[in-house]
């Protein structure tokens, strides 16, 4: 088993290499086994759009099955044909395919988290808050409907038997002669029209306010799930077409990376005897970036970071409307749970009647009767009581989805410029070959530049003053020296110099 395995290796390493020339060359083939991998490659690719597709239709344009299943059989069918039959076809999809995991897909990203945010967290608070308002309101009638039951009533029942104890007394006085009469009608009536009218309003206007924005938020939500995967894929086709147009058009368009196309025209050149620019400088591997280098450059660091920053601010707002979602929550918990541990409210009303007899000022006999009439006033109505409601059960874990995928196109996003270059100098090699040549003479322009710079007229000049200066010492030096040979007494010779 062992020892089958590096052949069957080869032979996958050698059908994903010729997958790969197939794929990336003109249409042009000359043999049946070429055509056929071109076509098996292009119907996979396409077979994964219209899967996609399919889903789309199912789940969130809610189509039957037979009418989805047409529509991505027929899309399959058109996009393998496109596939098959343009090279620059094949080229937009996959530079469609990378664009989904760099700053296109992105912005995109962080446009439907916000969606989900907004739609869901935002909304639950402004249900709770509606709840709260609901609960208050509700608790303000069910005052008004107790005001005319049981404080008026208990107040019209002592009047009343208050009443009945003075007739009483009326009729121990009474006999053929005098008559008389007590009669006692005691009706009472709380005029709360103007409170129920005021109270009617308000809910109306709060039911009005709250289905406004739900419905708002509802439609807001329905189309964008609908509309935003076509929409999003739309855009990113659009990006990743003009991003080809400009690197088919202008040589100077991300034209920072060191390819395996400008080391073959370095060593061309090298060859002819002309200037070459490999290696690079310190200050230019700074600058330009190596596509064989496995280590980020400072450049790539920076775009790195700034891909991150855009997500690091809406992941605080995102944190700061979740938060806010959660506070609310607790906190409509919290009053909710106070009102259920208060108790009600009591009201003693006893009512105490001292009757004496008495004849020519001296007491004779006394009574004395008492009845309560007190009640008990709740203070919130149980069944007014608000709900909080919570939702980051079904925001959260959308969210950490669309977070982990950002996470992985930011630490991604780098390598996925490199492939993407390495894409369109496959599809386009005669493209690939003018934009090596433009950034290699770019190159020797600079260093000619920096050679100026270091050695410009006023350094020339000052170099050419301090040599002269030290020639005129040196001859004046020279001049002043005599050499005398042994056993003579003459001097032999002066050295003089220019």
């Amino acid at each position: 088993m062992w020892n089958t395995w590096p052949p069957v290796r080869d032979v996958i390493l050698r059908a994903c290499s010729d997958a790969v020339e197939v794929y990336t060359t003109s249409n042009m083939r000359k043999g049946w086994r070429d055509k056929a991998v071109l076509f098996i490659t292009c119907s996979t690719f396409s077979f994964l759009l219209s899967f996609l597709l399919l889903l789309y239709l199912l789940y969130t344009l809610d189509y039957k099955l037979a009418v989805a299943g047409s529509i991505a059989g027929s899309c399959w069918v058109l996009v393998t044909a496109a596939l098959c039959l343009s090279r620059l076809v094949r080229c937009l999809w996959l530079l469609f395919l990378m664009s989904c995991g760099m700053k296109q897909g992105r912005n995109l990203l962080i446009t439907a988290g916000t969606s989900l945010v907004v739609l869901r967290n935002f909304r639950n608070t402004l249900d709770n808050l509606a709840g709260l308002v609901r609960s208050l309101v509700c608790s303000l009638q069910a005052k008004r409907l107790f005001l005319n039951i049981s404080p008026l009533d208990n107040y019209i029942k002592m009047l009343k038997w208050v009443g009945s104890i003075i007739k009483t007394g009326f009729s121990y006085f009474s006999s053929n002669l005098l008559e008389l009469e007590f009669n006692l009608d005691v009706t009472g009536s709380v005029e709360s029209d103007k409170l129920r009218e005021k109270l009617f309003q308000t809910e109306r206007a709060l039911n009005e306010t709250a289905e406004s924005a739900r419905a708002v938020m509802d439609t807001v939500f329905s189309v964008g799930q609908r509309l935003f995967p076509a929409f999003s894929f739309i855009i990113l086709a659009g990006f990743t077409a003009l991003h080809l147009q400009k690197y088919r058009k202008n040589t100077k368009y991300e034209n920072t990376f060191i390819t395996s196309r400008f080391v073959q025209f370095d060593e061309q050149q090298k060859a002819e005897g002309k200037s070459q620019v490999l290696p690079l400088t310190t200050e230019e591997e700074r600058r330009y970036i190596q596509i064989s280098s496995p280590h980020l450059t400072a450049q790539e660091r920076k775009a790195m970071l700034k891909f991150c920053i855009p997500v690091v601010i809406h992941v605080l707002a995102w944190v700061l409307v979740i938060g806010i979602d959660t506070l609310m929550y607790y906190f409509v918990k919290v009053i909710k749970t106070h009102l259920e541990t208060l108790e009600p409210l009591h009201v003693p009303l006893i009512m105490n009647i001292k009757e004496e007899t008495s004849f020519i000022g001296f007491p004779i006999s006394e009574d004395s009767r008492s009845r309560d009439f007190s009640y008990s006033l709740a203070l919130f109505e149980k069944e007014c009581l608000p709900e909080p409601q919570m939702l980051l059960s079904s925001s959260l874990a959308p969210l950490a989805l669309v977070l982990a995928a950002l996470v992985l196109m930011g630490m991604a996003a780098t390598r996925l410029v490199r492939m993407r270059l390495l894409v369109c100098e496959r599809f386009f090699a005669d493209r690939a070959e003018e934009r090596a040549k433009h950034l290699h003479a770019k190159i020797l322009r600079r260093r000619s530049k920096w050679r100026e710079a270091e050695t410009g007229p006023g350094i020339l000049k000052s170099l050419i003053r301090k040599v002269n200066t030290g020639m005129s010492l040196m001859c004046q030096h020279v001049q002043s020296m005599k050499i005398v040979l042994p056993n003579q007494s003459h001097i032999v010779s002066h050295y003089s110099t220019r």
